[in-house]
């Protein structure tokens, strides 16, 4: 399987994000890739904190999704990209990531852990999802792809939850904020969740310089197979589920574990 993790900086201009999007899915289609991982807020920047996103906010049957799904049509290509997507009645959206293939919409997981931190604050806008509803895990081409976004990397718990749900490799759509040491927490914390669950990771980040960028695929080993420079655009990694099946036979720390992972329900909120 080769996967795909393509650095974009949106702008807030939607009709030319959708058109560079489709650009940069059918290249990393024509080169082969099963899975394309795109950042966090493809669709649309945050912007400032006090930007209202209810008017920008689309549907899951909605120009950017549609577009999604035409750039994969007549391959067997999964993409994962990140949206704002609309609740209705709300003054709050959800940030969500989608999952498309040649069929349409496959799947989507409702950011939980919202950024409240580093002087963001996330929950102004951003109706948290909820932790009682299923993860988003889907098989692509051999491996099972299990999706979080951005700030959950920084949950160990995370991660184990979609792996204890069969996941082999984590997507992470992202819009890494760049700053004093957070480049180096973005690809540590990438690695450990990769060595920690003895999976790959596949991580997207949005470009500097106002984000980190370093979008890369991480092995089951901890090892950075593939990486992004400062500039946008994809880069494509061998991953294979025979590799996660020969880390975890000589190192079984997942067989070892004495704790297991639960939701904490009712805790979402604004």
């Amino acid at each position: 399987m080769q996967v795909a993790v393509v650095q974009f900086t949106a702008t807030p201009d939607k009709r030319a994000n959708r058109d560079r999007v489709a650009d940069a899915v059918e290249q990393a289609v024509s080169r082969g890739a099963d899975l394309i991982v795109l950042p966090e807020a493809t669709m649309l920047p945050f912007g400032r904190p006090d930007d209202p996103l209810t008017a920008a906010a689309e549907p899951l049957d909605g120009p950017f999704v549609d577009m999604l799904g035409a750039a994969v049509r007549g391959s067997d290509a999964t993409v994962l990209a990140g949206m704002f997507e609309a609740v209705a009645g709300d003054d709050h959206v959800f940030n969500t990531v989608v999952a498309v293939d040649g069929s349409g919409v496959v799947g989507a997981y409702r950011k939980l852990h919202l950024f409240d931190a580093l002087g963001w604050r996330e929950s102004d806008r951003l109706r948290a999802g909820d932790p009682a509803d299923p993860l988003l895990v889907l098989p692509v081409a051999g491996l099972t792809v299990g999706v979080l976004t951005c700030y959950d990397l920084r949950f160990p718990e995370m991660a184990r939850a979609l792996v204890d749900a069969g996941a082999t490799l984590l997507a992470v759509p992202a819009a890494w904020v760049g700053g004093p040491l957070k480049e180096d927490h973005w690809v540590t914390l990438a690695r450990a969740r990769a060595i920690e669950n003895t999976c790959y990771l596949a991580g997207a980040d949005q470009g500097p310089p106002i984000f980190a960028g370093r979008s890369l695929v991480v092995d089951p080993m901890g090892v950075v197979v593939a990486q992004c420079t400062e500039h946008d655009g994809p880069v494509i990694a061998d991953v294979s589920a025979d590799r996660v099946e020969q880390v975890r036979t000589s190192l079984p720390a997942l067989q070892h574990r004495r704790f297991a992972v639960a939701p904490r329900i009712g805790s979402a909120g604004r």
